[in-house]
């Protein structure tokens, strides 16, 4: 039987490519979304991928919600917590909504979702949780305070849980993105976006296809020597 893999945010942008290239790769997949039900319902009918709205920064909204996955389909064996939002401002502006969105979103997102199954995952000894971080958590941005803070949080998050799960066959790893292709960046005026492709060594931005080709990596049978890792998909832009 295929495993189970479930993507938050994952109709749309990065999300839906991980989500397409777990599919190809012979996982089913249950893909998150929020709020744009248009978008996830013209990805299922797209392609096939069951799609399921909760909020991952509700504790009680995710519990339910993989209840009834589990119901469903049984265990579920992958984790992919892609799901985020920005809410960008200089920090001397910065309401406190604007932080907390970000940080429940973002971070509190990943507690929510590794605390519904990594016991699990123990248990049967096997088990894979990717957790998409950023290169503005690693680098640092001006105006984002807030999402820096919560993906620098993504990336200690996964060490610690990586190193209190090794022994037990599972897995748990970051990716760190730098500015990828998406809707997000192509909204970004021509000027401004071309000075930041200038400052990427290789030239170019990111697509989406080279994160999800990542995230395969990381969920394969291959990888279990390969824990509390970040890895870094920037094009050069921040070495570490």
């Amino acid at each position: 039987m295929p495993r189970l893999a479930v993507v938050t945010g994952g109709t749309r942008g990065i999300g839906r490519e991980i989500s397409r290239a777990l599919q190809g790769a012979g996982y089913t997949v249950i893909a998150n979304y929020h709020s744009d039900a248009r978008a996830a319902e013209a990805f299922h009918g797209e392609t096939g991928i069951e799609v399921a709205a909760w909020d991952v920064a509700d504790y009680k909204a995710c519990e339910a919600a993989l209840g009834r996955i589990v119901a469903a389909h049984g265990a579920i064996e992958i984790l992919v917590n892609n799901a985020g939002i920005t809410r960008d401002t200089v920090l001397h502006r910065m309401p406190g909504e604007a932080w907390h969105a970000v940080i429940e979103t973002n971070l509190t997102s990943c507690f929510n979702m590794c605390r519904l199954v990594i016991a699990a995952m123990r248990e049967r000894g096997w088990g894979r949780i990717v957790n998409v971080a950023s290169i503005n958590g690693q680098a640092g941005q001006a105006g984002q305070t807030n999402y820096a803070a919560a993906k620098a949080g993504v990336i200690g998050f996964t060490k610690a849980l990586a190193l209190e799960s090794a022994g037990k066959g599972v897995t748990v790893n970051a990716i760190a993105p730098g500015y990828i292709l998406t809707d997000m960046v192509r909204a970004v005026p021509e000027g401004p976006r071309e000075i930041v492709r200038k400052k990427i060594p290789v030239g170019r931005f990111g697509e989406p296809e080279e994160i999800a080709h990542a995230v395969l990596y990381l969920v394969s049978d291959g990888a279990s020597f390969t824990t509390g890792s970040t890895l870094t998909v920037n094009g050069g832009q921040y070495l570490t």
